[in-house]
């Protein structure tokens, strides 16, 4: 099972936005910020508040990627 965050990642560029600044923005931990690098699971209390914060929904920031 894979997760992708190629689509946060992309939508931070076009946000003009850093990642330590999103980090800061929506609340969540330092680890949670490395697993989403590392293209690891998270939880959905921290995708929820990043969507919050950024005004998107969940599949605009991340993707299932069956094996």
């Amino acid at each position: 099972m894979a997760w992708s965050y190629k689509r946060l990642w992309k939508l931070l560029i076009d946000k003009e936005m850093k990642k330590v600044e999103l980090k800061q923005a929506a609340g969540i931990t330092s680890s949670a910020l490395a697993q989403m690098g590392k293209s690891q699971p998270v939880t959905m209390e921290s995708l929820g508040k990043i969507c919050k914060v950024l005004h998107c929904r969940l599949e605009d920031i991340v993707e299932y990627i069956p094996d």
